[in-house]
């Protein structure tokens, strides 16, 4: 019986990578790539040489129908992104959901992602928590900051370099100067960096700051 494996992929440190990750890479009849480009090298690095085929944001509709096909056909297929867990803030959930659709079987492995990491290293409660993935850039935006405002959970976002001072401007307008907040930088690579402390003191760090690499927002819930 076919079966679409998600595999998660490191965010960073290649060696973060499962036994049983590179083990199933080495299996499976085809791999969905993000970004073929980017995925080879991790393939090249553990020596796997199964076939990859794009599957991305701009044409998972297109490809849904012939990617099914070839599950319907009893070949066995892997999901990965450039980094992280296919379907966290990266395309997946419209794969799992049609494979679901047609009794077709998904088992997703354990593996890297940037939110968790971030959390448990920010100091900030953990026990409850929410995750917010990429603010809209335009359209929606403040809507969904005003949803936010009474939220007592701790908020967790990604953000890009060049939207950070955006973002952490906008959190000070809807959150206040003093609201705990903790962001996280090139997680597990050579240059990490956590910097942790009021939305003012932060925004004062990074404004002077040249700011390069995926980062990853933990804020504080609201607290009476």
């Amino acid at each position: 019986m076919s079966k679409l494996y998600i595999i998660p992929t490191p965010i960073g440190n290649l060696k973060d990578i499962t036994l049983r990750s590179i083990e199933l890479l080495n299996q499976v009849d085809l791999i969905l790539a993000e970004d073929t480009r980017v995925s080879k090298k991790l393939l090249n690095h553990f020596k796997i040489n199964t076939k990859l085929i794009s599957y991305h944001q701009f044409n998972e509709h297109k490809e849904l129908d012939k990617i099914i096909g070839k599950l319907k056909l009893g070949n066995n297929l892997a999901l990965i992104s450039d980094a992280g867990t296919p379907s966290i803030s990266d395309p997946g959930f419209l794969l799992v959901r049609e494979c679901l659709k047609n009794k077709i079987s998904v088992e997703t492995l354990p593996g890297p992602t940037a939110l968790i990491p971030a959390l448990v290293n920010s100091g900030l409660a953990s026990e409850r928590f929410v995750f917010e993935g990429f603010l809209p850039v335009k359209k929606g935006r403040l809507t969904r900051l005003k949803k936010l405002l009474d939220e007592e959970r701790t908020m967790i976002f990604y953000e890009s370099p060049h939207r950070i001072i955006k973002t952490l401007t906008s959190f000070i307008e809807f959150f206040g100067t003093e609201r705990r907040v903790s962001v996280s930088r090139e997680i597990t690579k050579l240059y990490e960096e956590t910097q942790r402390g009021s939305l003012k003191e932060i925004l004062e760090y990074f404004t002077q700051k040249k700011i390069k690499g995926e980062l990853v927002i933990v804020l504080d819930g609201k607290n009476d």
